[in-house]
């Protein structure tokens, strides 16, 4: 069986940038299983694997446009430290869910001086390329259900 749209892919991932640092890697986990086709996962990675088959392993080096988008300096914004009503101690880092131009994003905070929170609606890998080393370990069809809701089921997933 081959990658391909409305299958449960599992990858082992290792995932680096520019600057040959490692963001993130299953290493040690169980792999990441995703629908193909569901943009579960970035762009640049899904036509990578589209046609590979299990135990076939590869890199790919994903550019900006096809992975998290290029950085748009104007989804940057310095607020109100009473935007945050509630949250007692405010640090850089931390994230919130946020009305943005789109609908509802993730906004995180970059700076804080005295009362003004710096606050920035880029995904944190935006404006990155970055490199994939994946090595495909099973493909199976999803069911009905994962592909109603659009991702696939195990034990963390909560539906009512």
């Amino acid at each position: 069986m081959q990658v391909a749209d409305n299958l449960v892919i599992s990858i082992d991932y290792t995932l680096i940038n520019d600057d040959n640092e490692e963001l993130d890697s299953s290493k040690g986990q169980e792999p990441l299983a995703y629908i193909q086709g569901a943009n579960n996962i970035v762009q640049g990675l899904e036509e990578a694997l589209t046609g590979k088959s299990v135990g076939d392993s590869f890199n790919v080096t994903i550019e900006p446009e096809k992975a998290y988008g290029l950085y748009h300096e104007d989804m940057k914004q310095v607020t109100d430290k009473s935007m945050f009503e509630g949250v007692e101690n405010l640090e850089v880092g931390m994230m919130f869910n946020a009305d943005v131009s789109h609908g509802t994003g993730v906004v995180t905070i970059t700076k804080i001086e005295g009362d003004q929170i710096t606050i920035d609606g880029n995904h944190p890998l935006a404006g990155e390329t970055l490199t994939f080393d994946v090595n495909i370990v099973d493909i199976r069809e999803a069911t009905a259900d994962e592909l109603k809701n659009g991702h696939i089921h195990n034990s963390r997933c909560q539906h009512d």
